[in-house]
């Protein structure tokens, strides 16, 4: 799937490629997040192309590219005593004004580009009464100390010099924003069109506005920040409210393309006119809207403001009702973005809300949130009652919506608990539950990815476990394909990293590390928290490459970047790396560091195969008895589970020290059962590993 920032970066190499080009970025101080993230990777993306990428933003501004070599700072200073005068007579043009007043404009403006514009319009509008010129320059007072007021009041002066209905122009327009259609601000006027074209054309001939275009199809821009700052200042509360609800009022009526595209626009000016209830609401749909684009940072923002203004509202259960969609979507977002651990106290509110006053569909959607934070932050053995709790909710329910989601957190349970048959049937029953079409709105509420894909690519890791190598590679194969299809970024980072975790089980690392690499580009670019930590995938796909000092420090890093959630699965694969390594004593630490956690969590679904490896270190360290009961109690584990992949493993390797302790009848019969259960997959290592042992014990 190519993302957006991908398709827009490619654009800019492609038309590098044809000629140099230029790219600006103005007042970076105010970028939102998304850009925010564009940016950033544009200034990756240009280090080797003929691009002249030109920021401008305030000090206040950080970024974090301003060290690197390709990057190079310059410092906007004021403007000195030889440049200040050179911009005074520029502005003045033919209109000579003496050495005296321009000195003095230099000297009081202080080097501030635009206040020295100001200043000096202000003596060219006095210019025609010489008396008043030395009254204007008089007010200016000296701005070593005070600039921003000063430069406001002349503003403020410069707008009540120009009337008082191209004032309220002007304040209306603050009211918009620093952008504005006419369309809009006809609508908010209500002055006659005549009127109201004259007083948009004085604030332009003064210099207060840009326009594009020629009315009713113009558009207008406030010339700096500053102007519509000073113009929106000069308001009344009362009148500024009054201002914002009439704009909330046009655009609902005149304008619901501009609303559905950018709700969070009506939802400000419902918040600024006062309208707190619907205001919170419109919150709320800004917020989904903005999660369904990935926008997550942005989503966020918005269902935090949402949520900011309910504390002014009275104690309602429509109050509540409200608090817990806010919460709810706000938790889905911060489980992508931030992580379950981040997420889990937003859900545990929504859920204590919907006990007391929410609708059933809150309630479920809230203990789902409550099930599903629990299960990612490595809590297998308290989410299984929450996902049974699900289950029986839905034994009655009409809506396959919610059977599917119940599925779905059985699912999701059962496959790290360790318990891979009951995995495969809730993926099973789920998939038969899900259409693409009419769940697509799952992956926005339910734990921010798709039930289908998620379905497939759990199913996948099941389908191995139980002994089905080859149908699991098809399952994963459909889970990915459906990602792609429906092009959902932190959908296609679960298929892509349970893809890469298949292929890790089936000894493939050349394949994993290629999928675990994609995603991790796809998580950079898209600020996306995973499930799974990829540098634990990363680490793992090294170790089957032998790349022993490399793996251990990537996953030892994303052990401990990770929650409880497959650090087992991390564990297992550090000791691998560390016995490669010779380091047997850590290794075994870490195996038994993994099973301690799964006996705290509940976390089984590797507890065989970190038996195994103990077993095969301690033989490595001639711990003969602990090693083959270490074996021993790997098979057992395997069994229990029906894990038929990993008992073959351990059934081979205490073959194998059966086979040298001249045990071969026992070593072949421990063996042979197991080889001769496959039906698939005889092309894969392990089983072809098993096979060689045979041939060897006959």
């Amino acid at each position: 799937m190519t993302t957006p920032f991908e398709a827009l970066l490619n654009q800019l190499e492609a038309k590098a490629r044809h000629w140099p080009v230029l790219m600006v970025f103005e007042d970076a101080q105010w970028i939102d997040p998304t850009s925010r993230e564009l940016l950033d990777l544009s200034v990756d993306r240009v280090r080797h192309l003929p691009v002249l990428l030109a920021i401008t933003f305030r000090p206040e501004f950080q970024p974090p590219w301003g060290g690197r070599s390709h990057v190079m700072n310059l410092a906007l200073r004021r403007l000195g005593e030889r440049d200040g005068e050179a911009l005074v007579h520029k502005l003045a043009g033919n209109a000579a004004l003496a050495a005296e007043i321009v000195a003095e404009i230099v000297e009081r403006t202080d080097g501030v580009p635009l206040f020295v514009e100001e200043l000096t319009k202000a003596v060219l509008e006095s210019a025609a009464q010489s008396d008043r010129v030395t009254a204007v320059l008089g007010a200016a007072s000296l701005a070593a100390h005070s600039v921003p007021a000063t430069l406001h009041a002349s503003l403020m002066a410069r707008l009540d010099r120009l009337g008082p209905v191209p004032k309220e122009t002007a304040q209306i327009g603050a009211v918009l924003g620093r952008e504005f259609s006419y369309e809009l601000i006809e609508s908010v006027a209500q002055r006659p069109e005549r009127k109201l074209q004259a007083a948009l054309g004085q604030l332009s001939d003064a210099g207060l506005l840009f326009c594009r275009g020629t009315a009713p199809h113009a558009s207008y821009l406030f010339k700096h920040a500053l102007v519509q700052d000073a113009a929106y200042g000069t308001l009344l509360r009362g009148r500024r409210q009054e201002l914002h609800r009439r704009v909330a009022a046009a655009l609902e009526t005149h304008f619901p393309n501009i609303v559905e595209r950018q709700p969070e626009l009506l939802a400000h000016h419902l918040t600024t006119a006062g309208d707190t209830e619907r205001a919170a609401h419109h919150w709320l749909k800004a917020g989904r809207h903005a999660a369904a684009q990935s926008a997550y940072l942005e989503a966020i923002a918005h269902l935090e403001r949402g949520l900011g203004l309910l504390h002014s509202l009275p104690k309602s259960s429509d109050r509540d009702r409200c608090e817990i969609d806010l919460q709810l979507a706000l938790a889905g977002c911060l489980l992508t973005a931030n992580g379950a651990v981040a997420a889990k106290p937003r859900y545990m509110r929504a859920f204590d809300l919907a006990e007391s006053s929410g609708s059933p569909q809150q309630r479920f959607e809230a203990l789902y949130g409550v099930w599903q934070s629990t299960n990612m932050s490595g809590g297998s053995a308290a989410a299984s009652p929450l996902s049974a709790r699900l289950l029986k909710m839905t034994e009655q329910e009409r809506d396959d919506g919610l059977k599917l989601q119940a599925h779905h957190s059985a699912w999701a349970t059962w496959a790290f608990a360790g318990d891979p048959a009951k995995t495969r049937a809730h993926t099973d029953a789920g998939r038969l539950l899900y259409d693409p079409e009419k769940h697509a709105y799952h992956r926005f509420v339910y734990g921010g990815h798709d039930p289908g894909a998620c379905a497939r690519l759990l199913g996948a890791q099941a389908e191995w476990l139980l002994g089905y190598p080859e149908k699991a590679l098809a399952s994963i194969a459909d889970s990915l394909s459906l990602a792609e299809r429906i092009a959902h970024p932190f959908t296609l980072s679960l298929a892509l990293t349970f893809s890469a975790v298949l292929h890790l089980n089936r000894r493939e690392p050349e394949r994993a590390l290629s999928l675990v690499e994609a995603v991790e580009a796809l998580a950079a670019e898209q600020r996306l928290s995973l499930t799974l930590e990829p540098g634990i995938v990363h680490g793992a796909a090294l170790v089957g490459q032998g790349a022993a000092e490399e793996a251990i420090a990537r996953i030892r890093e994303g052990v401990t970047k990770s929650t409880r959630l497959g650090r087992p699965y991390g564990l297992a694969f550090l000791a691998e790396g560390l016995a490669w390594h010779g380091d047997r004593v850590a290794a075994l630490a870490a195996l038994q560091e993994g099973l301690e956690i799964a006996r705290t969590t509940g976390e089984h679904g590797w507890d065989a195969e970190l038996h195994r490896l103990a077993g095969t270190v301690l033989l490595a360290e001639n711990k003969l008895n602990e090693g083959e009961a270490s074996l021993q109690r790997a098979i057992r584990t395997a069994q229990a589970q029906q894990a038929k992949s990993l008992e073959l493993r351990a059934v081979r390797d205490l073959a194998r020290l059966w086979g040298e302790q001249g045990r071969r009848t026992e070593a072949r019969d421990l063996v042979a059962p197991v080889y001769s259960w496959f039906t698939e997959g005889l092309d894969t290592a392990d089983l072809k590993e098993a096979k060689a042992l045979l041939d060897q014990l006959a």
